[in-house]
């Protein structure tokens, strides 16, 4: 009886193992890039798919998965080539699409040669994507993360695409084909072990990029001194000039000239008992307005609404972040969650942007400087980031804004905000403050020259906040009666000040010269475990945001900082 012939197509193992490791990397590459690209306000497709996106820490997914797909593709070109197949995708069987004829024959000819030029096009699109995302990781923004978005778009059509092009060049049976092995049908192309070949190649190269990027890190190198700097001075002191500045580029963030970058230049040195760091970057503009409020016909109204869902980007203040992590995994040591809800037993974040928070019990140390908070003054917030806390019963409610593990550090704040939290659909309306000023002409003297141009600077000197203590008192219709339409009120008011953990940094910074430069200082060790401890031989990593009146859309870098203690 003669045996039965399988006339349906089937591929090689090699190419079907292969195939599998590319398609598989690139659908995780596209889906968390579209996550990440899904929280910028200008996305359209991105926030059109957002429901149907993973939310988490999708920054080690999506750098892993770039990873991969470039071992795939590597892997693939060697594999044809050890093999002996690269008259597969040869430029040749392009001709095959301007074949005439409405034969059978005629018809998968022209998909045949439509196949292939498809082939090339994902060639010529991964190309760039690995390109514009290297550029990215690097710190360079700007048309490159246009370029990737649009890449990653068309890469993402191309999958259904390719996917019909297949199916009408063989039928059903020629996507199954891929579920399907088979041995190289030559015994010689077999001995050249093409697969283990093209694995091994591929390995090797992706292995050399991590080293690369390893070995490629910059180093902040922090030395002992007799004498710690005059934080007065910033950096005129000449402790500065014996620092060796680490430069690192940041991007992605709102406004900043409307290109959402600027380079960041970082110094730091030590003496026997406190840690002394400097920072400089580029803004072009000094800001100091944290949500203010306007008296109208009606009541008094906060300048900008969106800070009702916690993402103003207009009426806000300058601020600077840096934070030291024991990990230097991506996403700023492994806390950045994004997606509108990555926390499933916890609220969802007002701007619906994410949350920082660690998942391993771990506390990472930040330091925030807040212009308009204090920051003027010479105070920079001690805070952390660390396990999600149990939301209390008022944020469950959304009458309280939940933070996951970005928190101050125990102690009390030098301020409060002038009115009481609405939630998201709030401050639409008239709002009544907690405070009027004593003196309503002295506090609009303190804000200087007011232009309400969101990118205009302040006043040289200029106080956009008003001291609770000695410069308010309780609202009052009396007084509020007094103060006229038209008039502007800061919207934070100072407190006695911090305390606790909260309060270990000291700090001094000005604007010029369309720069701000920020230096800090605190104890070497505060035996506080939200604190990381300047001693040689711990080790840790750094990242820096900056803010350019915008209240969370700050700029970010891929790549940490090591930390190296002298």
């Amino acid at each position: 009886m003669a045996a039965r012939v399988d006339r349906h197509p089937r591929s090689d193992t090699g190419t079907i193992i292969i195939h599998w490791i590319v398609a598989v990397a690139m659908v995780a590459s596209l889906i968390t890039g579209l996550r990440i690209s899904a929280d910028a306000p200008v996305a359209r497709t991105a926030k059109f798919l957002e429901p149907l996106l993973p939310q988490g820490e999708i920054w080690t997914v999506h750098f892993i998965a770039g990873l991969s797909l470039f071992f795939g593709i590597t892997a693939y070109l060697v594999y044809l080539v050890r093999g002996r197949l690269a008259d597969r995708n040869g430029v040749s069987r392009l001709r095959a699409i301007f074949v005439t004829g409405r034969t059978k024959a005629a018809r998968k000819a022209r998909w045949g040669g439509i196949n292939v030029a498809l082939h090339w096009a994902i060639y010529a699109v991964t190309l760039v994507l690995t390109g514009t995302g290297v550029a990215l990781y690097l710190g360079y923004g700007g048309w490159v993360v246009w370029l990737h978005a649009t890449c990653a778009l068309v890469a993402l059509g191309y999958i259904a695409v390719h996917t019909l092009a297949h199916f009408m060049y063989g039928g059903l049976w020629q996507l199954l084909r891929l579920f399907r092995p088979a041995p190289l049908a030559d015994e010689a192309l077999r001995r050249r072990r093409p697969l283990l070949a093209a694995l091994a190649l591929g390995v090797v190269v992706v292995s050399g990029i991590a080293w690369a990027d390893f070995a490629g890190r910059s180093t902040l190198v922090v030395d002992r001194v007799a004498t710690g700097p005059d934080l007065s001075k910033l950096l005129t002191d000449p402790v500065w000039k014996t620092a060796r500045p680490v430069s690192i580029r940041t991007m992605q963030g709102a406004n900043f000239g409307g290109t959402g970058e600027t380079d960041v230049e970082i110094r730091a040195v030590r003496d026997d008992k406190n840690v002394y760091f400097a920072f400089r970057w580029w803004d072009p503009s000094r800001s100091l307005k944290r949500v203010p409020m306007i008296k109208r016909e009606d009541g008094w109204h906060l300048l900008d609404a969106d800070a009702a869902k916690a993402d103003v980007t207009a009426y806000y203040e300058d601020k600077f972040a840096v934070i030291f992590s024991r990990s230097d995994a991506f996403g700023s040591g492994g806390s950045t969650h994004l997606g509108p809800k990555p926390l499933s037993n916890a609220p969802a974040p007002l701007n619906g942007r994410g949350y920082h928070y660690t998942t391993d019990g771990s506390y990472i140390d930040m330091w925030q400087w807040k212009s308009g908070r204090g920051g003027m003054l010479g105070v920079v917030e001690d805070m952390h980031i660390g396990p999600p806390t149990d939301p209390t019963a008022a944020e469950r409610a959304v009458k309280g804004r939940y933070q996951a593990g970005y928190w101050g550090d125990p102690g009390t704040s030098a301020y409060r905000y002038n009115f009481r939290f609405e939630g998201p659909g709030g401050y639409t309306g008239a709002v009544e403050p907690l405070r009027l000023p004593k003196d309503w002409q002295v506090t609009k003297a303190k804000l200087g020259t007011v232009d309400l141009d969101p990118d205009a600077s302040v006043s040289e000197g200029a106080a956009w906040w008003m001291v609770e203590a000695s410069e308010t008192v309780p609202y009052a219709k009396d007084v509020d009666a007094q103060i006229p339409v038209g008039t502007i009120m800061p919207g934070v008011l100072l407190t006695e000040g911090y305390t606790g953990d909260r309060a270990g940094i000291t700090s001094a910074a000005n604007w010029a010269d369309d720069h701000w430069t920020l230096v800090a200082s605190r104890k070497i060790a505060t035996d506080s475990k939200y604190d990381v401890d300047f001693l040689p031989g711990n080790i840790f990593y750094l990242y820096v945001s900056a803010f350019d009146h915008t209240q969370t859309r700050h700029t970010r870098h891929m790549r940490p900082v090591e930390v190296l203690l002298r």
